[in-house]
């Protein structure tokens, strides 16, 4: 995984399943709206652009009054070959979807979505670039997860 800060950008490359887990945590919680993913069929390529929350500068714990940050992430993966959706209606291209993880073997990247959507990209390998762009921006909520006990947090 070649893993570049430069400022508050992020650059990163992932080309198996464990740099897969690397990106999953960094666009945990990404807000990516229906209208800024595509498959460029042509191309062998998925583009998406997330507006990810900053996990890397937040505080492990919540802290009363903190303010958080969103940054637009660019993510394209290369090699694809084909692309399946579950729960998911290309026609609603007003729909937000919060990106819960993304999973990975060498022949495929699932893209778990909250509410049940998954996009499934099958790849002839994996390849992948992600890269913050823009300035970020505050937003006071932060993303929380509520686990059930005994599972990991």
């Amino acid at each position: 995984m070649a893993d570049m800060v430069s400022g508050n950008e992020v650059k990163l490359a992932a080309v198996d399943p464990g740099d897969i887990a690397v990106l999953s945590a960094l666009l945990q919680d990404s807000i990516i709206p229906i209208s800024e993913m595509i498959y460029l069929a042509e191309e062998s390529r998925f583009v998406l652009v997330a507006n990810r929350f900053r996990w890397e500068d937040t505080p492990a714990q919540k802290v009363s009054g903190q303010i958080y940050a969103r940054v637009r992430c660019g993510v394209t993966f290369d090699r694809v070959t084909a692309v399946r959706r579950q729960n998911f209606d290309q026609e609603q291209r007003g729909q937000i979807f919060e990106l819960l993880a993304l999973e990975a073997t060498n022949e495929y990247v699932n893209l778990v979505f909250a509410g049940g959507a998954k996009i499934r990209l099958e790849v002839e390998r994996i390849l992948c670039h992600a890269e913050d762009f823009g300035d970020s921006w505050p937003t006071q909520w932060r993303p929380d997860h509520d686990f059930e006990e005994g599972e990991a947090t």
